[in-house]
Formats: structure tokens, sequence, C-alpha cells
């Protein structure tokens, strides 16, 4: 299994994100301020989210791969509230998962590919280099906090608790 799923996806999706953000091929449309994630969302999500879901997304095609747009529709849709009706599931985006998906693709980050019966997109080895990167070095980070934050315990030679 690849170290970069041994680390807090969030984290990582946040520092995959960063670095999208330096690459050129991979920017934000101009409607993307305007838009909402899919129907079952009621308001467009917060500033400079694209690249936030185009890092999730490469993080979800590296899990599942082969995967194509249906399913990360399914993947990035959600429950909708109807008022009184009981609450449906509604897919996410097409046009918001393909579009990032030939952005990382043109990146050179995601390619197209099958494997058996199964058709989609799946990461390269530049991607994957990109995401162990990312993990070794939160892992680092990880292991130095957890050296530096656990106390010495003081105890006082009878057990009993000392007051200041």
């Amino acid at each position: 299994m690849p170290k970069s799923f041994e680390v807090n996806p969030s984290e990582l999706v946040e520092k995959v994100a960063g670095e999208l953000k330096k690459e050129s091929e991979i920017k934000t449309p101009d409607w993307a301020g305007f838009v909402k994630t899919g129907m079952h969302k009621e308001r467009p999500p917060s500033k400079e989210w694209w690249h936030m879901r185009a890092a999730s997304m490469l993080r979800t095609v590296a899990k599942l791969g082969p995967i194509g747009v249906s399913k990360l529709k399914i993947k990035y849709g959600g429950k909708k509230n109807r008022g009184h009706k009981p609450s449906h599931f509604y897919k996410g985006s097409g046009s918001i998962a393909r579009k990032t998906l030939q952005q990382l693709e043109k990146a050179g980050l995601v390619k197209q590919a099958t494997k058996g019966t199964h058709k989609g997109r799946v990461i390269t080895k530049k991607a994957a280099e990109l995401m162990n990167y990312i993990a070794k070095d939160l892992g680092a980070t990880k292991s130095a906090d957890k050296k530096t934050a656990t106390p010495a315990k003081v105890e006082s030679k009878d057990n009993t608790p000392t007051q200041k």
C-alpha cells in the first residue's frame, strides 16, 4: 500500500492542493465562483475550492482507479434537504468532475487506462511520487511532533501529589 494512505487524508489533500496551485495547467475556471458543486447543495462553496477538489479527486483516483466521471459524480453527491419531504440522494456535478480530470490529465498526473473490464483514469508515476513525497513529509512531521509533545512524567518518590 502506498505511503499516501498512511497519513490523515484531510492533511494530505490540503498539502497536495497547495502543490497543485503551483501547477500551471490547473487553473480555476471563471465560472467556478458562481456554481454549486451539485444539486444537493444550497449554496456555492467558499472561495479557492477548485484546487482542493482537484487534490481530493487525485487521491480518489489513486485509491479507486481506474475510475470514471460517473463514479466521481456519485462520490461527490449527497442528500438534498427537501423540506417536509424525505431526503433524497443526488449526484454531484459532472461538469466539475470532467473538467478537473481533464486538467489533471493535461498536467500529467492522471491518464486513461483499461484494467480488465474496467475503464477509466488512473494516476501516473509523477502523481504517485508527488503524493508519496507529501505523505513522507507529513509522516516525518507527525513523528517529530509526537516525540516533542509527550511530556516527561514527574513523580515524587512516595507517589503523593505535590502542591505548588
